[in-house]
């Protein structure tokens, strides 16, 4: 049955702009009229090896030739292959495969709670903060700090302490003779919340706050991990280690996948029969986990990624940063927040009319975060595509009040 609207029988739950994508190259995408795109989105920070990179996309065909899915009743060598990796990576202990960044922070919820009732606590409380996003489940949302998407969602769960970032007082002060929390959950780099790093110093002063107290520290790298900021995982950069880290995202390259990787204190908090899921840990996700990270140890991109990240920066810093109106460039490799004094949302549209793809979050933070494969020229492209954007935007709209 056709119909004048594409999506009449899709639940109205994104606001789309008018763009269908055809089909990617490396850093481009097309459209269906044949139009060119940079994309500096990469599908939300998804598309680590950009899109139809020419090693990983024989070796997903091969594995879809083989076995695609099969179920956890029974052994699958590429999830041993793929935990071994991350735990290298990560020198943490032991892994569990799920299908998303969602998935996988539901799961380290539920660990810090077993945890908790492992000491013999009832009622487990975890510490979150403000501008957080964890995902769009139940507890997810009731961990993330965005009371704007968490309306019309009540009774949210409880067992959450917020608190704001980079501010060990003020966690210090909300925990106080309180023997009911039992982790500190955070990203290491708010995405959703408009590019926001939790400083190395807060990071070594909570990882130490976490020991002396006998709490989990779990550190969401769904958005900012897997090389995104020129280090496999972006805690990495302060030296320390978490318990528990979900992950996602940029693992699969755009295969859905998920996991939730746990040290030493949290290894062994799950035993059969408290977790576990259908099309987790599956052949296909496997293999596209595997294949990233071999591609991106082979060529480099660890190291890519922060040298192409510092010139983007520079570039943007050179080319904007002093314009009035700008009021912070900041991040780490390449995942990029500009933030505007003003709402900045329908810069989405004007960057799709000019060829490019990007995100505004937060209602007034421009977010890059794109494929790890990017050079130096195709990011100058970016900026020579984005700087008078940002020009135009800010001689035509007010600050905001």
């Amino acid at each position: 049955m056709s119909t004048a609207d594409p999506a009449a029988h899709l639940m109205n739950t994104y606001g789309r702009l008018p763009m269908t994508v055809s089909h990617g190259q490396g850093v481009y995408v097309w459209d269906t009229s044949g139009r060119k795109y940079v994309d500096a989105l990469a599908g939300i920070a998804v598309n680590t090896l950009g899109h139809n990179h020419p090693r990983l996309v024989p070796a997903l065909q091969d594995q879809v030739s083989k076995i695609m899915h099969s179920c956890n009743y029974y052994h699958i060598p590429l999830q041993q292959q793929l935990a071994d990796k991350l735990v290298e990576l990560s020198g943490m202990s032991n892994v569990f495969f799920c299908n998303s960044g969602l998935e996988a922070n539901e799961a380290a919820l539920k660990m810090a709670r077993k945890f908790g009732h492992g000491k013999g606590i009832d009622k487990p409380e975890i510490v979150v903060y403000d501008k957080a996003f964890h995902g769009r489940s139940i507890a997810t949302l009731s961990a993330t700090g965005n009371e704007k998407i968490q309306q019309g969602f009540g009774p949210l769960v409880e067992g959450f302490i917020r608190v704001p970032m980079n501010d060990i007082a003020a966690i210090e002060k909300a925990t106080a003779h309180n023997p009911n929390v039992v982790a500190v959950f955070f990203e290491a780099i708010q995405g959703e919340g408009g590019i926001n790093p939790m400083s190395a110093d807060y990071l070594r002063a909570v990882r130490k706050l976490c020991d002396e107290r006998d709490w989990l520290l779990m550190i969401d790298e769904v958005q900012c991990g897997i090389g995104r900021t020129g280090q496999w995982f972006a805690h990495q950069w302060a030296g320390i280690q978490a318990d528990v880290m979900p992950l996602a995202k940029g693992l699969g390259s755009g295969v859905p996948i998920g996991a939730v990787v746990a040290g030493p204190k949290a290894a062994g908090i799950f035993q059969p029969g408290n977790h576990g899921t259908t099309f987790g840990g599956n052949p296909l996700a496997m293999r596209a986990g595997v294949e990233t990270i071999r591609i991106m140890e082979e060529d480099g991109l660890l190291n890519h990624a922060a040298k192409v990240g510092a010139h983007l920066h520079a570039a943007l810093v050179r080319d904007i940063g002093s314009l009035p109106g700008v009021i912070d460039i900041r991040g780490q490799g390449l995942m990029i927040g500009i933030e505007l004094n003003r709402s900045c949302g329908g810069l989405m549209q004007r960057a799709l009319d000019a060829g490019l793809l990007i995100s505004v979050t937060a209602d007034k933070v421009i977010r890059l975060v794109l494929p790890l494969i990017i050079t130096e020229k195709e990011a100058d492209e970016v900026v020579a595509l984005l700087a008078p954007l940002v020009r135009q935007w800010l001689a035509e709209t007010a600050p905001a009040a």
